[in-house]
């Protein structure tokens, strides 16, 4: 699908698609070709139909990943093809909500401390005070730590958009322990190499081993300081709202699931 998907491509480029978006519809549009050994163009709506049960019975994707599929296809037919017809009638299943798993302050401390490293900690203890996604934490440059006004800016967070939120005194401490140890250049969190920041995986391998130091058995992520963070900050009485624009969210219904987390809660 070389001609195809070139065009896609642009027209992914043009939607202000990120690039970890457009790879993973690109992969898919690919995936639907050699499944089918014909080009989208050729298939119809019980084909995709077919396919995306093939997906989910015997693949059994997530519910999340399978929705992404889903919405990957949906582009290719409604935006590159100009074939709304083809997809129109294909939902996404119902999402299932359940309330996320939040860690209590005692199990945030002590994470930080079995974690000795300056850089390691830095990373956890930023990452919850400021409720960051974990790409978020990545990508953030020296400049965007304003210790002026205790402020963090996220620049292009989830859905290109940018925001600001809180810094706590604690981790500009940690950070300033951590700078003068590694002078960092320009990314904040360096990589393996000093011209690149550090990946998403190694922030990620970093949480999980200092969870298992700590002794934590709930099943949490490093997601899961964000949920620790929105939750806690709701428990001190920070209103729905306020907790939107600190963490991002697009929606207020998102954010009201902490509400339900707080003692007393209805």
């Amino acid at each position: 699908m070389g001609k195809l998907r070139d065009q896609m491509l642009v027209d992914l480029q043009l939607s202000g698609a990120k690039p970890n978006t457009q790879r993973a519809y690109l992969r898919e549009a690919q995936n639907l070709v050699k499944y089918f050994n014909k080009s989208p163009e050729a298939l119809g709506e019980d084909e995709l139909k077919a396919y995306l049960l093939y997906l989910m019975k015997e693949r059994h994707l997530s519910e999340g990943t399978f929705r992404f599929y889903v919405a990957g296809l949906k582009f290719l037919y409604r935006t590159t093809l100009k074939r709304e017809w083809a997809v129109e009638k294909i939902r996404y299943p119902r999402a299932n909500r359940k309330l996320p798993v939040v860690l209590d302050l005692s199990e945030v401390q002590s994470l930080f401390a079995v974690t000795k490293n300056l850089k390691h900690k830095a990373i956890l203890m930023l990452t919850y005070s400021s409720g960051l996604r974990v790409s978020e934490t990545a990508r953030l440059k020296l400049t965007d730590i304003d210790s002026k006004r205790m402020m963090v800016r996220i620049a292009q967070g989830k859905g290109g958009k940018d925001r600001y939120s809180i810094l706590s005194q604690t981790a500009l401490e940690q950070l300033r322990q951590y700078w003068r140890n590694y002078r960092p250049k320009e990314w904040l969190f360096e990589g393996a190499k000093k011209d690149e920041p550090i990946t998403t995986h190694s922030i990620q391998l970093m949480f999980y081993a200092a969870k298992k130091r700590a002794g934590i058995t709930k099943p949490a992520s490093l997601h899961t300081l964000r949920h620790s963070f929105c939750s806690h900050l709701a428990m001190r009485g920070a209103s729905p709202r306020a907790i939107q624009e600190l963490a991002g969210h697009s929606s207020l219904a998102t954010t009201q699931r902490y509400m339900h987390l707080t003692p007393g809660a209805a």
